[in-house]
């Protein structure tokens, strides 16, 4: 299904980037997933978990969920929770606006639920933080991929997960209120799209239904 104007303008640019092979290597475990799920003809659902579900869990989130769309991988459903439930944060909000989606806030609570618009045609994906477990995540059958360290490290155990995989990215946090913010968000978005470009563009090759 065709994607919105600017998130296709953003793939072109992405399909320039170049991954180094360290981070690869990290990747191949989430392809090597993806593709024996696709081979068996199972649904793919993928869990991104950080510690707050606030930042690169929903990037990561988002960003997977508009690859399978554009490289055309048939049943792949992404989610995001966190080892406890904050907020979605407001400038990944804006980051995500700023790429092309189109984002509504459903409501406006401590907790705010958005619906993050990527396809004209395709399901929103609904984005409000949660931890892993949560009722509106998969209970079974799906790929814990582990966005953070501190998640990893809190996380001995993901009941239901089939895999565990860390993909882990430095927090743009850090840079949070400074003048550099909207740049380092930004930049960390770009780098999780590109990376979730090149795992779902293994598996489009091979399998995808791209017109």
């Amino acid at each position: 299904m065709p994607l919105l104007p600017q998130i296709a303008k953003t793939i072109l640019k992405i399909d320039s980037v170049t991954i180094p092979s360290e981070r690869r290597e990290i990747l191949q475990p989430l392809v090597d997933y993806i593709r024996e799920k696709v081979i068996k003809g199972s649904p793919v659902r993928l869990n991104f978990i950080c510690t707050h579900n606030s930042r690169r869990s929903h990037l990561a989130q988002v960003w997977a969920q508009v690859m399978a769309c554009h490289f055309g991988i048939d049943r792949v459903f992404c989610y995001s929770g966190g080892t406890e439930s904050t907020a979605l944060y407001p400038m990944v909000v804006e980051t995500l606006r700023h790429s092309g989606f189109q984002i509504e806030t459903l409501s406006g609570l401590q907790n705010p639920v958005y619906v993050i618009k990527f396809s004209a045609n395709e399901p929103p994906i609904i984005g409000f933080s949660k931890v892993w477990d949560a009722h509106f995540n998969p209970q079974s059958k799906f790929a814990a991929v582990m966005t953070c360290a501190q998640a990893d490290e809190a996380c001995p155990y993901i009941a239901g997960a089939e895999a565990r995989i860390p993909v882990t990215y430095e927090d743009p946090k850090h840079f949070d209120k400074s003048p550099l913010q909207a740049e380092k968000y930004a930049e960390k978005s770009l780098q999780i799209a590109s990376e979730m470009h090149h795992v779902l563009s293994k598996i489009g090759e091979e399998f995808g239904k791209r017109n």
